[in-house]
């Protein structure tokens, strides 16, 4: 018999977070949200909404997949250890609807992100992410790459 740590339940709850994400269903990804997420998440990274918690967190996936409807995660790598979990992961989606104040182009783009998560009472209470926005840009156009 094996004893499950809570770093490997912190991990998989990480690991669900990203595959509701990734299944594009709205309400999955809302309830799991609820499931694995504190209500009063603490979001570190710097966000233009106004709401918080996991209304924030639910804003942001909404906003991205309006843009992106087929936005899928690919976890490339999890560590865990105490009460945090990152997570290195690679981006896809088509640009099918208004991101950033750009127009669908239907280009599909690719970026990676790091996601760093806090656990409490075994719900994220914590996040810090590092996205590459800067290749989301040059890849929607916005201006061009510095090989171009």
């Amino acid at each position: 018999m094996s004893i499950i740590t809570a770093a490997e339940r912190n991990k998989e709850a990480i690991r669900r977070f990203h595959d509701a994400v990734s299944t594009g269903d709205e309400e999955a990804i809302s309830r799991t949200i609820d499931e694995v997420v504190r209500p009063d998440v603490r979001i570190r990274t710097p966000l233009p909404i106004e709401t918080t918690g996991t209304s924030a967190m639910k804003e942001v996936f909404a906003v991205l997949r309006r843009a992106f409807p087929d936005l899928h995660v690919e976890i490339e790598d999890v560590i865990a250890e105490g009460d945090r979990v990152v997570a290195r992961n690679t981006v896809t989606g088509t640009h099918r609807g208004e991101y950033m104040g750009v127009p669908p182009t239907g280009r599909s783009i690719t970026y990676r992100e790091i996601l760093i998560a806090r656990f409490a009472d075994g719900r994220v209470a914590e996040t810090w992410a590092v996205v590459d926005v800067m290749s989301q840009m040059r890849q929607l156009g916005m201006f061009d790459s510095p090989n171009d």
